[in-house]
C-alpha cells in the first residue's frame, strides 16, 4: 500500500491517473487505414488531408459524428466510404495495448492502490473500446473528454477531474504522453510523469513507494 508521510514531509502520491491513448492502449489512424487504403502515397494524402487527426480531435471535444461526417463527406464526396469507415470501424485504429502498462495497472489494483483516468476520447468510441476492455474496471473514475465537450490541456478539464476523484491534487501522480498535459498538470499541483513506456513508470511508481 502506499506509504503515508509524516508531518513535515513532502506529499507523496498515493493515487494513479492514467491517460488512455498511447499510454494504455496503441492508437494511430493509420493503423485502420493502411488496411483500406493499398497506395502508400494515397493513404498519406488522405491522412493528411482528409481524415486528420487534427479533425478527430473535434469529436473528442464533444462534436456530435453525425455533424463532422456529412460535413466532410460533402468536401471530399469520393472518399465518401472510407469516411463511413473511420465511424464504423474506428475501433481498428486501437489495435492493441502499450506493452507492459496494464501489467502495472493490474499490480496497482492488486495493492489497492486508487486508479483514475483522464482521456481525451470521443464519447461514441470511448463506449466501444470501454466495453472492449474489462481491465479498465480497475479504475475507480475514468474522465473521458467527449462527454465532459471539455479537452486536455484546457484547466477545466483537469478541475472537473479534481471533483470526480475526490483526492487532494498533491495526491495524484498522472501519466500522459504529451508534455502540455503534464504540464497542466503540474500546474495544479499534481504530480506527473511523461510517458515514454512501461519500464520509465514503472521505476517512477516504485520511487513514490506505489509499486514494490
Amino acid at each position: 500500500m502506499p506509504v503515508k508521510q509524516g508531518e513535515g514531509e513532502q506529499a507523496r502520491p498515493q493515487a494513479v491517473v492514467f491517460d488512455v491513448g498511447r499510454v494504455l492502449v496503441e492508437w494511430d489512424l493509420r493503423h485502420l487505414f493502411a488496411k483500406l487504403i493499398d497506395d502508400p502515397d494515397q493513404l498519406d494524402w488522405f491522412l493528411a488531408n482528409v481524415v486528420t487527426e487534427q479533425w478527430h480531435y473535434q469529436h473528442d471535444a464533444g462534436r456530435p459524428l453525425d455533424d463532422m461526417l456529412p460535413e466532410l463527406k460533402a468536401l471530399y464526396p469520393a472518399q465518401a466510404p472510407l469516411i463511413d469507415a473511420y465511424r464504423e470501424r474506428f475501433v481498428e485504429s486501437l489495435p492493441h495495448p502499450v506493452p507492459g502498462t496494464y501489467a502495472l495497472v493490474e499490480r496497482l489494483a492488486q495493492r489497492g492502490v486508487p486508479l483514475f483516468a483522464l482521456t481525451n476520447f470521443g464519447a461514441e468510441f470511448w463506449r466501444r473500446y470501454f466495453a472492449s476492455e474489462p481491465r479498465l474496471r480497475h479504475f475507480r473514475e475514468i474522465v473521458v473528454s467527449g462527454d465532459e465537450k471539455c479537452l486536455k490541456p484546457d484547466p477545466a478539464f483537469y478541475a472537473i477531474a479534481e471533483r470526480r476523484f475526490g483526492l487532494p491534487n498533491e495526491a495524484l501522480l498522472f501519466t500522459d504522453d504529451k508534455q502540455e498535459n503534464i504540464d497542466a498538470a503540474a500546474a495544479r499541483g499534481w504530480h506527473t510523469h511523461l510517458f515514454t513506456g512501461a519500464e520509465g513508470l514503472e521505476q517512477r511508481l516504485i520511487d513514490e513507494g506505489l509499486l514494490a
